[in-house]
């Protein structure tokens, strides 16, 4: 259970990003307005915005300007959604349900949402360069290309090719988590690291943010899937058992429930163990991986 404080931090930080999405986002009477309609449809008024509450969380700990950490935390959300978006397509996990309606492909059509994931994607990249997000150019570039690379064929898209050649295959725990470490776990990392980068913090410590971020990412896919097999539709907002009706291989399938449940409780010590260090300053790192880890217990 999350406690009250932690609830009304995160409460206050989703309502007033929302705001930030929807006046970064094209407003949709502009043309063309049906992408841009769609493009909203696909990010706005859904998910725990887990990944900006990341980059908030480490923002604060790194005592960076709540403006700049808007930003990197938009052009990471918007990532996110276009992977959602593109994930969901018939020729990816062909889902109809996500975030509690339908998807972005049921709602409009599929060439609309290929578009929609190609523009959200061009869209974070010129949100990153518009902005200034550090007061050192040569670290704002190296900021971008974090996300790129997280993003890309060595990050969240190539973990989504891994999987998909996946289906049907029994994978080993490494095979299984570095899937995971690229599909789920690279955009989680980012998140924590372009919040902290939008402050101040040195290399070590940012070596132990990462740690944290890689731990917690690996983590929150373990939980997912333990929720995959456990929750319902209504309350995942998804297709519940949506993987083992693809034969996916997942951790629930290659460990067991209480196997699963194990490995998530380890990695959530490794992440708390990695912020021993800040203090004070890392409490809402720490609540967010409580949120993460303990929604499966």
């Amino acid at each position: 259970m999350m406690n009250s404080d932690f609830s009304s931090w995160a409460a206050a930080h989703q309502s007033r990003f929302e705001t930030v999405l929807r006046e970064l986002l094209p407003q949709p009477q502009i043309a063309p307005q049906r992408l841009h309609q769609a493009m909203r449809y696909a990010v706005l008024d859904g998910g725990k915005r887990v990944r900006p509450l990341l980059a908030f969380a480490a923002g604060e700990l790194a005592g960076a300007d709540v403006m700049r950490v808007n930003i990197a935390s938009a052009a990471v959300e918007l990532i996110h959604a276009y992977s959602l978006v593109h994930d969901d397509m018939p020729c990816m996990d062909d889902d109809v349900l996500r975030r509690g309606k339908p998807t972005c492909h049921v709602e409009y059509d599929e060439a609309t949402a290929l578009l929609v994931g190609d523009a959200l994607q061009s869209l974070a990249f010129g949100l990153l360069a518009e902005h200034r997000l550090s007061d050192d150019a040569g670290l704002q570039l190296e900021m971008i290309k974090l996300l790129a690379n997280a993003s890309g064929s060595r990050g969240m898209a190539g973990g989504q090719a891994i999987d998909l050649a996946s289906v049907g295959k029994s994978l080993s725990l490494p095979e299984l988590e570095n899937m995971h470490i690229h599909k789920t776990g690279a955009l989680i990392r980012a998140a924590v690291l372009l919040g902290a980068q939008c402050g101040t913090v040195t290399q070590a410590q940012l070596a132990r943010l990462d740690h944290y971020g890689k731990c917690i990412g690996l983590a929150f896919q373990v939980v997912d899937d333990v929720l995959d097999t456990e929750a319902d539709t209504a309350t995942l907002g998804k297709t519940a058992g949506k993987d083992a009706e693809h034969d996916k291989p997942t951790y629930v399938t290659l460990l067991g429930v209480a196997a699963a449940r194990a490995m998530a409780q380890q990695l959530h010590r490794e992440a708390l163990d990695s912020l021993a260090e800040f203090g004070g300053g890392a409490l809402r790192l720490r609540e967010l991986a409580d949120f993460i880890v303990l929604r499966a217990f």
